[in-house]
């Protein structure tokens, strides 16, 4: 059996580096990007007022304010701030304030057409719409993700450089706020200080996660979070999630989505997710740090920062908001409705025949045509969808407007010359991408031109009534762009696969003429969750005669969450794959029930030219790269907490020896060799069962229960399992050259008269530094070290004491007048403890090795801080020195005790201590992957018991222990 646990360490390395490639794999395929770089000439104003007589936390952060200049230095705008819009922006984990410069360069250019010369478009609204200062808070890259009293910090100092910019303008100016990443934390963190609170007038966050923090390592980060939801359920003030989506490997997407207000009323607070990808004009996946400069996006940011300077209501807030960030699911609010009129103002309006689709290509002039509605049968409404090309319906359409307006109205009437129309209103209106055939969409670098985009229009029309037709009238042509329209079935495409199917292979979906505008599909039996991928694979027929240039082809429409729309052309490269996924459902994520179970999407087409499609169906199936990719993005801190939770067992294993006295504590090898047997195949079984126990979403893996994601549990055991094993060869090669280095004996003794004394003394100079200046986890990283030199020396002290031959010397004849003090002596044999130390020491190693990687991230906040910021202000928190006891007392007691490391008492009979190790474990697997910071908690209590009942006595020196 010695041989598994290597082969279950290089297993589990293999694995991992297959699931590292899907998951860096997953953001070029599942999402991709096409982002358009931006540029700017910057420069920066430190804001030097704003000093220690604001707030003490100058000393550590500072306060700068944007300005655009031009190529030889000169200034776009005016150098004073007090007849602008201020707006902050707050960066995040390890941002920089120079993030800013591409969405002010932005509004700047926006504004203005020349330094100092407002733009065309604005001057009429001079007096409304005013230039924003930008100022942007500098955090000196702080960790902010990983420590609460970091983010607090921020909050703190955030929160006083907002008092101090508005004291730059009038009485009464509101400021907006942008944040990126956790800095969008920060900003919601602000809503909470009613002073604060109220003088911010909208708040824009990027690629922020609200939901889910990113690191799960610190209780207080899971503190400001409660506390951001209920700010985020009952303030006033508009806020808008920006999110990049699957292309975003920094954050899970589906904590970047907003949770509904719990509010039952009209007055609900405005809240907006918006994902890339469904950003009209953008139609992009957009990774983390490019959320601040994609251009698609930032000039959206700006022009909406812009109008919101003119707003002064929340509601007119949210106006402006949806207007320049919108994702085509919810209509333009207010939308204005073309009045009715009489259909023959622009001459004769054209009637179609019955069951004949518009088409015009290249549109010139003005005109009306009317569709007449089909015929009243079992259907109460029919469905009518219109395409616009270059060209706008209403208040959609690309930015740059087109001369192209189309207007939609329901008619009718008694007579040729008596057609009376009124508006329709549309279900759904939005500006849809035109993908450039024969190209992958989004064009790398390029992504799509807004200027082509496409105006969707569908509207249920009821059938019955007085209305005969729907009329279209289009004005304006110039003969740029095309319309296409008509009345398609409503009936979706439904299929009863199921996911057990796919999981089998792949299924195939025939299809008919693909001549309809609009084509629907359902697939209510499929898993619809972000750990799972279905690739769609297009079958096309070869023709002699293939459809030339059509006016759309066919565009698969795939909205897998109310904030979220991926597009996909159907006529793609051979190489590229069609991957469909969604944040909709997500683990430890409350599912908010706004998409209805299943796979769901639309085809959209030019319809029927004079010739049949080339599509003829489509095989759909699992994708399980990007499905693994997946898994290891969402749980790859499940490994450390696992893998503690595996040597907690093995602990427990390996202290149910002194049960059967006297049998020896097993080597690591040993305890690893065994637990790789039947205990490791009993935890795979069990992890299997609880993978389909529908436990609450903070709970084991956070899946509640999905059958088909069974698999997972066993493949993250196995990995932790074996990333155990490896680890402890490297704590081998570590502890090689560490014993060769102390071969002279360095072990320690104590006199036991002296052992309060100077316990009392190190322990409270030790506690002392710890409340004073360093974390606990920078004590315990100490520990840690001195624990791995003294295993090094134990090692080689046991391995000097079992070389000595176990044989009975014969004495040699006395001499005369030799004494007996001369006769060679029988060499004793070492007392069983000393091995047993050594063991108990090295399986503690292992255990405090793994709790390393969760108090690393604190290591490193606070080495990070102590680089930039030095001594100015004092490292917040962690400085309960109590933390720490346990460790500090089991490693010092370890180095110098002579008798058994842990001395069982007579209670431990009923209950032995060795069962905390079993709630370790327990809490490992149950809770690990949601909180690691509470392992980390348990682990303190199982090691403070251990601690305080099999050591605490002999420790203070109350009771000696002397071989028997």
């Amino acid at each position: 059996m010695r041989f598994v646990p290597g082969t279950i360490a290089l297993l589990s390395v293999l694995l991992v580096g297959y699931l590292y490639s899907s998951t860096v794999d997953t953001a070029r395929s599942l999402s991709p990007q096409g982002c358009r770089m931006s540029y700017m000439y910057p420069s920066y104003v430190l804001q030097s007022e704003f000093d220690v007589t604001w707030t003490p936390l100058a000393k550590r952060y500072s306060l700068w304010l944007y300005r655009e200049v031009d190529g030889h230095g000169q200034g776009w705008e005016a150098t004073h701030v007090s007849n602008g819009v201020p707006v902050l922006f707050i960066p995040g984990n390890a941002g920089s304030s120079r993030q800013v410069r591409s969405i002010a360069s932005s509004a700047v250019r926006q504004y203005y057409d020349a330094p100092h010369s407002v733009a065309a478009e604005f001057k009429t609204r001079a007096a409304h719409l005013k230039p924003l200062d930008f100022f942007a808070v500098e955090f000196n890259e702080d960790l902010s993700a990983f420590h609460g009293p970091t983010l607090e910090a921020q909050t703190a100092y955030t929160a006083r450089a907002i008092a101090y910019i508005l004291s730059l303008y009038p009485s009464g100016t509101s400021v907006i706020v942008l944040g990126h990443s956790m800095g969008g934390i920060v900003a919601t963190a602000l809503l909470s200080d009613s002073d604060i609170g109220t003088k911010i007038a909208a708040i824009l966050t990027m690629s922020t996660p609200h939901t889910l923090p990113p690191a799960r390592f610190d209780a207080r980060v899971d503190a400001l979070y409660a506390r951001n939801a209920g700010v985020l359920h009952s303030d006033r003030t508009p806020i808008v999630s920006l999110c990049g989506g699957a292309t975003d490997m920094m954050i899970p997407s589906e904590a970047c989505v907003l949770p509904l207000p719990a509010l039952a009323h009209a007055e609900l607070p405005f809240r907006r997710t918006v994902f890339s990808s469904a950003l009209e004009g953008a139609w992009t996946g957009v990774g983390h740090q490019e959320m601040v400069w994609c251009h698609q996006v930032r000039w959206r940011v700006a022009r909406a920062a812009l109008e919101l300077g003119a707003a002064d209501t929340p509601a007119g807030r949210g106006l402006v908001l949806d207007r320049w960030l919108r994702d085509g699911h919810a209509l333009p609010r207010p939308l204005p409705l073309p009045d009715a009129h009489d259909a023959t103002a622009l001459g004769p309006p054209e009637r179609l025949p019955a069951e004949m689709h518009l088409v015009l290509r290249q549109p010139r002039g003005a005109r009306t045509y009317l569709l007449p509605l089909p015929a009243a049968n079992t259907n109460t409404s029919a469905k009518f969808v219109l395409l616009v090309a270059q060209g706008s319906i209403g208040p959609v359409g690309p930015q740059k407007a087109p001369p192209l307006k189309v207007e939609v109205f329901k008619c009718g009437g008694l007579g040729v010359d008596e057609v009376r129309c009124s508006a329709l209103e549309p279900d759904v209106l939005k500006l849809m991408p035109s993908p450039v055939l024969g190209r992958p969409f989004p064009i790398p670098k390029e992504g799509s031109d807004e200027s082509e985009g496409i105006v969707l229009f569908e509207a249920h029309v009821p059938l019955g009534g007085t209305a005969k037709w729907v009329g279209v009238r289009m004005e304006g042509g110039e003969g740029a762009g095309w319309i296409t329209g008509g009345f398609v079935g409503d009936e979706p495409f439904t299929s009863s696969v199921g996911t057990l199917q796919l999981l089998l292979g792949r299924v195939s979906v025939p299809l008919a003429d693909l001549g309809a505008l609009r084509a629907s599909f359902e697939f209510p039996n499929l898993v619809s969750n972000t750990l799972v991928v279905y690739r769609l694979t297009p079958h096309h027929r070869i023709s002699e005669k293939p459809c030339a240039d059509p006016l759309l082809a066919p565009l698969l429409v795939h909205t897998s969450h109310p904030s979220e729309t991926h597009y996909f052309p159907l006529t793609v490269l051979p190489t590229h794959r069609i991957l469909l996924h969604t944040h909709a459902a997500a683990p430890h994520i409350r599912s908010q029930n706004t998409v209805p179970p299943g796979l769901r999407f639309i085809v959209y087409s030019s319809g029927s030219l004079g010739c049949k499609s080339d599509l003829v169906g489509f095989a759909l199936s699992i994708d399980w790269p990007a499905t693994l990719g997946r898994w290891a993005s969402r749980y790859f801190t499940v490994l450390p907490t696992w893998a503690i939770g595996v040597v907690a067992v093995i602990l427990f294993q390996a202290w149910g020896s002194e049960v059967n006295r006297p049998t020896p504590i097993p080597t690591v090898p040993e305890s690893l060799a065994s637990f790789t047997g039947k205990p490791l195949r009993r935890l795979l079984l069990c992890s299997v069962a609880l993978s389909v126990v529908p436990l609450p979403e903070n709970f084991y893996l956070g899946n509640r229960g999905e059958p088909l994601f069974f698999a997972i549990a066993p493949l993250l055991l196995l990995i932790s399992t074996g990333f155990v094993c490896l680890s402890w060869w490297v704590l081998q090669a570590l502890i090689w050259p560490l014993g060769r280095l102390g071969r002279t004996g360095f072990r320690r003794r104590r006199e036991e008269t002296s052992v309060l004394r100077s316990t009392v003394i190190s322990m409270g100079l030790i506690f002392l530094l710890i409340f004073l200046f360093v974390p606990w986890q920078v004590a315990f990283l100490g520990f840690w070290i001195i624990h791995l030199y003294n295993c090094a020396a134990s090692q080689v002290h046991t391995a000097h004491i079992a070389s000595i031959p176990d044989t009975v010397a014969i004495p040699l004849l006395r001499r005369e007048g030799e004494t007996t003090a001369d006769e060679p002596r029988r060499p004793a044999r070492p007392p069983a403890h000393i091995g047993n130390n050594h063991n108990h020491s090295m399986h503690l190693l292992l255990l405090m090795t793994w709790l390393l990687p969760l108090a690393a991230p604190v290591l490193v906040v606070w080495v990070r801080t102590l680089a930039v910021a030095g001594l100015t202000t004092p490292f917040d928190g962690d400085h309960f020195f109590l933390s720490a006891a346990p460790f500090l007392v089991l490693v010092d007691f370890a180095s110098w005790t002579n008798g058994p490391l842990f001395e069982r008492q007579s209670f431990e009979r009923i209950f032995p201590v060795r069962w905390a190790f079993a709630g370790l474990a327990a809490a490992a697997f149950l809770v690990g992957s949601r909180k690691a910071y509470f392992v980390f908690d348990v682990a303190k209590v199982a090691v403070g018991l251990a601690v305080f009942i099999k050591i605490g006595p002999r420790y203070w020196g109350r009771r000696s222990w002397s071989p028997a």
